[in-house]
C-alpha cells in the first residue's frame, strides 16, 4: 500500500495525534493533515499538544462567528493548500464547515477521491433544517467514500442508501497505551492521589462538558434518589466545565446526603487519575456521536454506564459484561443501574473485560481501517 493521503479535519485534538502518528508510520504512505484551526476556545479547554505530532501538518487562517445561533468556522487557502499537497485521496471530517465544500469542490474537479470521515448515526437527536438536511444528502451523493468509526454510523449510512462497498470501518481510538500507563501509575499511589484531588473513597464519574444534553442533571437527580446509606458510600465527580456549572452546583447543594464534587476541566494528563480512582464511568448523553471518554475510561479498567443513544455503545458495550446500558433521559432507569453496579461483586473483572474489549480499539486497529481505504481507492472509490 502506498498513496498521498491529506485529511482535512477542524482542530487539533490530543485524541487524534496518536491516530494520524501511527498511520504516518506505515511504509509507503504519506500524510498530510490540514486543521481548520488550532483549538475552539469557545467549547474546548484541551491543551495543544504539538510536541507530540510526527506528521506532515499545517493550520490555515480561520475566523469563528455566531450566525442565526449556530458557530461558523470560515477559512482562507483551501484550494491552495490541497493544490500545494498534491493529495491522491481526500479524507475530510465532517461536513458542516464550508472548508469541507470547498474541498470536495475541488476533489471533484481534479479527479480525486473524496472521503467523508462520518460519525453521524440514527439516534443522533440534534435536529437539523430541512435545508440542512437537503445539503448534507447532496454533500453525501458527491462523497467516493465513506469511513465510520463502528455499527451505529456504518448503519446510519445504510439508512441513507450508501453502498457498503464504499464504507470503510477504522475504529475510534483513543492512545489506549497512555491512558492503561497512567492509570496503572495513579492505583500504584492511589491514596496520595485522593489527598492531592480531594476524592472520595468511592465514586462514580462523569467526563465532559456540562451542558444539558449530556445528561448532567439526570445523573445529578439519579445520585439523589439512591438510598441514602449508599451515598455517604459512593460519591459523585464532575470532570469538565461549560454553562451549566453554576445551575448543576446549585442543585448539588440540595442533595441532602453524599459527596458531589466538581473538579474543573480536567486536560489529558490529568483524567487518568480521575478515571483509574473512580468505581465507574457514567455517559448518560442524550446524543453522542461516539463518546471517546468511554474509550479512556475502558483503557484505565472501568466498567461503564452509557445511555444507548451513544454511537460508541454497539462496538464498545456489553450488558452486564463491562457495564450497563440505559434509555436516554430515564432516571429511574439510570439509578438502577448505579445501584446495581455499586453493589455488584464483578466490578473488577468488568473492568478487566473493558480493558479487553478496548485492545480492539487501538491507533493501530484505525490506521488498519485507513489502510484499508487507502488499498482500495482505485475500485471501491470511483
Amino acid at each position: 500500500m502506498s498513496g498521498r493521503l491529506v485529511i482535512v479535519t477542524e482542530i487539533i485534538s490530543p485524541y487524534r495525534i496518536p491516530l494520524f502518528n501511527c498511520f504516518a508510520q506505515r511504509p509507503g504512505i504519506d500524510l498530510h493533515v490540514i486543521f481548520l484551526a488550532e483549538t475552539d476556545p469557545a467549547l474546548r479547554k484541551w491543551d495543544v499538544y504539538k510536541d507530540e505530532i510526527e506528521f506532515s501538518y499545517e493550520v490555515l487562517p480561520s475566523w469563528r462567528m455566531r450566525i442565526w445561533g449556530r458557530h461558523l468556522l470560515l477559512n482562507r487557502g483551501v484550494a491552495r493548500s490541497l493544490q500545494a499537497a498534491r493529495p491522491e485521496v481526500i479524507l475530510c471530517g465532517g461536513y458542516n464547515y464550508p472548508a469541507s465544500w470547498q474541498a470536495q469542490s475541488w476533489a471533484r474537479l481534479h479527479g480525486i477521491p473524496f472521503v467523508l470521515w462520518s460519525e453521524s448515526n440514527a439516534k443522533d437527536s440534534r435536529g437539523s433544517h430541512r435545508v440542512v438536511e437537503r445539503l448534507k444528502r447532496r454533500f453525501l451523493r458527491s462523497c467516493s467514500g465513506f469511513v465510520v468509526p463502528g455499527r451505529a454510523a456504518c448503519e446510519y449510512l445504510a439508512l441513507s442508501g450508501i453502498d457498503s462497498a464504499r464504507i470503510f470501518t477504522a475504529a475510534n481510538a483513543v492512545d489506549n497505551s497512555f491512558f492503561m500507563q497512567a492509570a496503572q501509575r495513579a492505583r500504584a499511589n492511589s491514596e496520595e492521589h485522593r489527598r492531592a484531588l480531594d476524592l472520595p473513597r468511592r465514586y462514580f464519574l462523569f467526563v465532559g462538558r456540562l451542558v444539558r444534553e449530556k445528561g448532567i442533571f439526570e445523573l445529578l437527580t439519579a445520585y439523589a434518589t439512591l438510598d441514602e446509606a449508599l451515598r455517604r458510600e459512593v460519591g459523585l465527580v464532575f470532570a469538565g466545565d461549560g454553562p451549566c456549572r453554576d445551575e448543576l452546583r446549585r442543585q448539588a447543594g440540595l442533595v441532602s446526603a453524599g459527596v458531589v464534587r466538581f473538579v474543573g476541566f480536567a486536560q489529558r494528563d490529568q483524567l487518568a487519575a480521575y478515571y483509574a480512582l473512580a468505581e465507574m464511568l457514567i455517559l448518560p448523553t442524550h446524543t453522542d456521536t461516539w463518546g471517546l471518554v468511554v474509550n479512556e475510561a475502558m483503557a484505565c479498567g472501568l466498567p461503564v454506564i452509557v445511555t444507548d443513544v451513544a454511537g460508541c455503545v454497539p462496538d464498545l458495550l456489553t450488558e452486564n459484561w463491562n457495564g450497563k446500558i440505559v434509555p436516554s433521559k430515564q432516571v429511574p432507569r439510570l439509578a438502577s443501574a448505579m445501584r446495581a453496579l455499586a453493589e455488584s461483586q464483578d466490578l473488577e473483572s468488568m473492568g478487566k473485560n473493558s480493558l479487553a474489549r478496548i485492545h480492539e480499539y487501538s491507533p493501530q486497529h484505525w490506521a488498519d481501517g485507513i489502510a484499508n481505504m487507502m488499498r482500495s481507492k482505485g475500485a471501491s472509490l470511483g
